[in-house]
């Protein structure tokens, strides 16, 4: 064989093994991107099931409150049906408003602060926000991680070849840095 084949050899394999180092790569970035949002998706489950029995706890106390219990249930139904991660973020964005409203309307009901149930499920639902929001940090910077390895040179390429596209990261919803009004 001649020298020239050998290393023209030589460099299409080389070639090769990183196109396919690339390419796995991508994949186990794209798989920890999805792996991140599957365990959000877990605690915002968890909150979902938590919020029946707060908002029936608070009926039994406040139940001319309904307009306040009416979004929270509206919002909880607006999360389940969400199809889409984007879906979910914007309608959780909803939904931890329409909660914020619900926990300071409850202030004005001495009673119902002091109920044992309440206090466990706010509780509850005080350690299932703190899982999402760490959660949320986890999956943005996945994000990240993901969407820089696609853009960057020569994985740009390859990413454009096979499909790889870039992910939304979790933002706060519109509004989450003014806290909720509640009048009486």
């Amino acid at each position: 064989m001649d020298i020239v084949w050998i290393v023209v050899l030589v460099i299409v394999v080389v070639l090769a093994l990183a196109v396919i180092g690339l390419y796995n790569n991508l994949v186990k970035l794209r798989n920890m991107v999805d792996n991140a949002w599957a365990q959000i998706d877990v605690q915002l489950q968890r909150r979902l099931d938590l919020i029946p029995n707060l908002v029936e706890t608070v009926k039994g106390y406040a139940s001319h409150e309904r307009g306040t219990l009416d979004e929270v249930t509206q919002a909880r139904a607006a999360v389940m049906n969400a199809g889409t991660p984007e879906g979910k973020m914007q309608a959780d964005g909803i939904l931890t408003g329409a909660l914020k409203s619900l926990f300071a309307v409850a202030e004005a009901y001495p009673d119902l602060k002091a109920n044992v149930n309440f206090q466990q499920l706010q509780a509850e639902l005080s350690n299932t926000e703190d899982k999402i929001s760490y959660m949320r940090q986890s999956y943005n910077d996945t994000v990240m991680k993901f969407n820089t390895a696609i853009q960057t040179f020569p994985a740009v390429l390859i990413a454009g070849m096979m499909g790889f596209k870039e992910r939304q990261s979790f933002d706060a919803a519109s509004g989450a840095e003014v806290a909720p009004q509640v009048q009486f």
